[in-house]
Parts: structure tokens; C-alpha cells; sequence
């Protein structure tokens, strides 16, 4: 689970809450109509934006932002020193025990594309063809939540004009001026928690995760590259470590 997203969602959310309840009651801010205009109004411009299966496909999106846990970029490079290590000893088909053993179907069918004596260009362009769509696949979930931040606000000005049109038909009766006002408003407040505490993080979010996974991918694939063409581990291990950070690579040094 991704503390960093959990805690920021808790603690801008109570902190909005906890504000809101110093000055009045939460129930002033609850308002059906101003949910309806805000909420069915963005989910219907997506619908109108985006095909239906990446709209049933966005809880599996969401999933990636709070318990997506990619390994340490420190420990893969351990891993594929082993590698390195038993190639060079027993042979790269030593290795082929090993693929059952790997989780990551990625990693797998780069491992069994070089037990299988493919050439390293082969594997090369394989590999980061899989890298590029699955960027393009990112991209897309990051861009629905992008366009739902971008429309949210929308509505809420639209639920803003709805609910001033209300009021100055109603300008007779003093009575219904207040609830008139506060579908204005509210409609505005909504869409403006909704863009800047939902949506735009969570593409915000999608986009960092991609940035890690598309990392660890190349990783993975200079590693299998390196493997295939019986390299030093010593040197894979150098090779490997200029992905990272300095402060990173003493891990694995």
C-alpha cells in the first residue's frame, strides 16, 4: 500500500472537513443538486471523451495509486548479478530453472527469450516494444484523470450559472433566493475538491508511477541485454547502477 497517496488523500480531505466545522455545520455543505450537476456532468463529458472500456477500467487504474508496490531498483540489480553470476559459471541455460520462479511477467519473457538463444537485437526490440505500449496504456489512465480534473471545475461553474439564473427568477420571493445561492456556490466548491484533492493527483500520481515502472523495465532489459552477451558482472553491475541516483548505488556497491 502507498502511504504517501493514503496519507495526502486523509490529510487534505480532513484538513478541508475539520476547517469547514470550525464555521459551520458539514450539512451546510451538502447539496444534491450541486452533487448531481458536478458529478453526472463529468462523468458524462469522460463518457463522451473516453471509450467505455477505459471508463470500467478506471478502478483498476485507481488500484495502481494505492497498492501498485514496485521493487527497489537496488534490489532487481542484486538480482540480475545472481543471474550474471550463474551464466557465467553454469551457462546461460542454467537459467531456465529460474523462470518459474519470477513473478514479473516482463522480466520472464525477456529471461526466456535469452535462454532461448534469441539475438540481443532481437530481444532489444521485443522488449521496448512492450516498454512503449505499455507507457501508451499509462498515459491514458494519467489523461482520463487529467480531462476529469479539467471538466470538474466546468461543471461546477455551469451549476454556478444554473443556480444564479434560479435566483434572479425567484428574486420576489426571498425565501427561495438562499437555496438558489447555494447551489451556485456550492457547485463552484465542488468542482474545484473534486479537480485539485481527486483527480488532478491521481494523474499526477499515474504519471510518477509510470516514470518508476517504464525505470525499472529499462533496468531490467540492459540486464537481460547484458546477460546475453556474456558480459562481465562486474561490469553489468556498473552498468546498471548509472540508472540510479548516487545515493542509490552505494546500496548495491
Amino acid at each position: 500500500m502507498d502511504l504517501a497517496t493514503i496519507i495526502g488523500v486523509v490529510l487534505s480531505f480532513g484538513l478541508v472537513i475539520s476547517a469547514i466545522m470550525m464555521g459551520s455545520s458539514l450539512f451546510v455543505f451538502v447539496s444534491i443538486p450541486s452533487a448531481l450537476i458536478v458529478l453526472g456532468g463529468t462523468i458524462g463529458a469522460t463518457l463522451v471523451h473516453y471509450p467505455l472500456g477505459h471508463i470500467l477500467g478506471v478502478v483498476g487504474v485507481v488500484r495502481n495509486c494505492f497498492f501498485n508496490q514496485l521493487p527497489k531498483p537496488g534490489d532487481t540489480i542484486g538480482q540480475f548479478l545472481d543471474y550474471a553470476n550463474r551464466a557465467r559459471k553454469e551457462g546461460i541455460l542454467s537459467l531456465e530453472p529460474l523462470l518459474k520462479e519470477i513473478d514479473d511477467a516482463y522480466l520472464r519473457k525477456a529471461m526466456q527469450l535469452t535462454v532461448d538463444g534469441v539475438e540481443p537485437q532481437m530481444i532489444q526490440d521485443i522488449m521496448e516494444t512492450e516498454i512503449a505500449y505499455l507507457q501508451e496504456r499509462h498515459e491514458t489512465g494519467s489523461d482520463m484523470f487529467a480531462a476529469m480534473g479539467m471538466y470538474a471545475p466546468a461543471l461546477g461553474m455551469i451549476g454556478t450559472v444554473i443556480g444564479l439564473v434560479q435566483m434572479l427568477q425567484s428574486m420576489d420571493d426571498p425565501s427561495a433566493i438562499g437555496p438558489a445561492m447555494a447551489v451556485a456556490l456550492i457547485t463552484t466548491f465542488y468542482g474545484a475538491v473534486l479537480a485539485n484533492l481527486v483527480f488532478n493527483p491521481l494523474s499526477g500520481k499515474l504519471k510518477t508511477r509510470s516514470k518508476e515502472e517504464v525505470l525499472l523495465r529499462e533496468l531490467a532489459l540492459e540486464g537481460i541485454l547484458s546477460i546475453s552477451r556474456g558480459e562481465n558482472p562486474r561490469i553489468i553491475e556498473e552498468k546498471l547502477n548509472g540508472f540510479l541516483p548516487p545515493k542509490m548505488r552505494s546500496q548495491t556497491d
